[in-house]
């Protein structure tokens, strides 16, 4: 009943509306009903022969406000109505959306029926709880991927980084995690993604098993930008309700880069100066408002705390530089980065992870004593193969010239088959340490 009353209170009793001055692009200038605008602020435009057009305040220029369009423009004429909402876009989520596929407005695409509205709602661009007023990072997360769980352990509440070129195997490592990762429920944001993809990813990456305790947003590369961001704002906001009914949540989006550009595309155009490779200075201002509502559930009046948001992000690096713009902030924000090479994958190694160039936060903390030494014994045999590849390759580099390279040769085939994994299999974090053990031990098998 509280909720109720609460929802009744929200009702504007007032009908603000405005006109369409000019369309220029994708964006839209409206005159009229400033008063009671705030950028944030949703608005339906009126179109010729066609159902209304939602759009959302995106700036103001002098009297005008400038809108950008959740859709395409066409129909829109000059002079139209504009009926404008002004408080914020909100979702009343239920855990009966589990299994089920929505867009970025919440609505059903998936073709099984509506979807119920819970009573309490959660805004799409909520805050991310103080850092005070949060727990710490949680017990280690058990994520099925060998080369995951032992050399960038992720503990529960962590916020990762996955960070690879086009084509390099980003997809199928996201629906490992969502199926085999040992937590209650998987939020899934694909923003930006090909179309071809989208059921691909669903039916055949994800499977039946993987989506029952998911919920997947779609936002596909060929809708409006403002879409596409409203999409990874959903998909934070359904791992927040999932969050407050003290479930442990995995919340996985591919990819904050296309994130990145849709949000540079939204201020371009309302006029915002380009800065490094084009973004606009409000992309770095987004970002880390997204990345963070993921973490530590925050601590409640009565002292409990809310379950973990385990975050892990994928950032498509522009032409394999992992050292561009939007690679180089979200580094900086999360707890950790993984990184795939384009030269792995195409020696047939999947996952293409580069557990050299990886790192976990929470590491070496997470581990037993007997666990920090099984990893260094393994990173120290990689990096001692890596640093004489080209050597060994070629046959310039003579056995027993140096002893640590000699086992470092001796151990490569097995470590390689290690880190080697297909998308159907799972290996536990103590049968991956149990493994690796005995590949130091000389037991290859």
């Amino acid at each position: 009943m509280r909720s109720l009353v609460a929802a009744v209170e929200r009702i504007d009793p007032l009908t603000v509306s405005g006109r369409v001055a000019a369309v220029n692009g994708l964006l839209i200038e409206a005159r009229g009903g400033l008063t009671r605008l705030a950028v944030g602020a949703r608005a339906e435009i009126q179109r010729l022969a066609d159902k209304p057009l939602p759009a959302e305040v995106v700036g103001f220029r002098e009297a005008r406000a400038l809108l950008m369009p959740f859709g395409p423009v066409e129909g829109v004429a000059p002079g139209a109505e504009i009926r404008i909402e002004p408080l914020g876009s909100a979702v009343r989520p239920t855990k009966a959306w589990l299994g089920r596929i929505v867009d970025a407005f919440g609505e059903p695409i998936d073709g099984k029926g509506p979807l119920p509205q819970g009573l309490a709602a959660y805004p799409l661009r909520a805050p991310p709880p103080p850092a005070h007023a949060r727990g710490r990072v949680g017990a280690r997360l058990d994520v099925g991927v060998r080369a995951m769980n032992v050399f960038t352990t992720c503990c529960r509440g962590q916020r990762l980084g996955v960070f690879a070129g086009s084509g390099v195997g980003k997809s199928v490592l996201l629906s490992m995690l969502a199926r085999q990762s040992d937590c209650d429920a998987v939020v899934v944001g694909l923003i930006g993604e090909r179309g071809r993809e989208v059921r691909e990813f669903i039916e055949e990456t994800l499977g039946e098993e993987g989506l029952k305790r998911a919920i997947v947003v779609v936002a596909t590369s060929d809708e409006p930008a403002l879409k596409r961001r409203q999409a990874a704002y959903m998909t934070l906001a359904l791992a927040e309700f999932l969050r407050d009914q003290d479930l442990e949540v995995l919340c996985l989006m591919d990819s904050v880069t296309r994130f990145a550009m849709a949000q540079r595309e939204i201020g371009l155009a309302a006029g915002e100066p380009p800065t490094t490779k084009g973004y606009t200075p409000t992309v770095f201002t987004e970002l880390p408002k997204l990345l963070e509502r993921a973490g530590p559930g925050p601590i409640r009046p009565d002292g409990t705390t809310a379950g973990p948001i385990t975050g892990l992000f994928t950032v498509l690096v522009d032409g394999d530089d992992h050292n561009e713009p939007i690679a180089d902030a979200v580094r900086g924000i999360l707890d950790g980065h993984i990184v795939m090479e384009r030269a792995i994958a195409e020696r047939g190694r999947f996952p293409a992870i580069n557990v050299l160039k990886s790192i976990s936060r929470t590491m070496p903390g997470c581990h037993q004593p007997h666990e920090r030494e099984i990893v260094q014994g393994a990173r120290r045999a990689l990096s001692a193969y890596t640093n004489m590849e080209e050597l060994i390759r070629i046959g310039a580099y003579r056995t027993g010239s140096d002893p640590e390279v000699d086992r470092a040769i001796a151990l490569n085939p097995a470590l390689e088959a290690f880190l080697a994994q297909d998308k159907d299999e799972s290996t536990s974090l103590d049968e991956a340490f149990g493994r690796l053990a005995g590949i130091l031990g000389g037991d290859a098998a």
